[in-house]
C-alpha cells in the first residue's frame, strides 16, 4: 500500500471478492488499484476487550484478602483448641 497525492495505491495479496457500487467484482491477487483513503481498511481487528472497573477490581481483591484473613483466624482457634 502506497499514498499519492491523497490516495492508495492498494495491493491485493490474495483473490477476493469487493463490492464496488454494489456491484461483485473479484480481485485477484497482484492485482492493483488506486482507492480514495476513506474506503481503506489498513487492518480489521476486533474491538479491545473491555476492562472491568478500576473499582470493582479493587473491591474484589480487598474481599479475597478479608476471606483469606479470616480462614488464617478459623484455622489457629482450631489448633489452639
Amino acid at each position: 500500500m502506497t499514498q499519492s497525492a491523497g490516495y492508495w495505491t492498494v495491493e491485493a495479496l490474495e483473490d477476493f471478492e469487493d463490492v464496488v457500487d454494489d456491484k461483485r467484482i473479484a480481485v485477484k491477487m497482484g492485482e492493483q488499484r488506486i482507492v480514495p483513503p476513506g474506503l481503506v481498511f489498513k487492518e480489521r481487528t476486533l474491538p479491545p476487550v473491555v476492562k472491568e472497573h478500576t473499582y470493582e477490581l479493587q473491591m474484589e481483591k480487598k474481599l479475597k484478602r478479608m476471606v483469606a484473613r479470616e480462614e488464617e483466624s478459623e484455622s489457629k482457634e482450631k489448633q489452639t483448641r
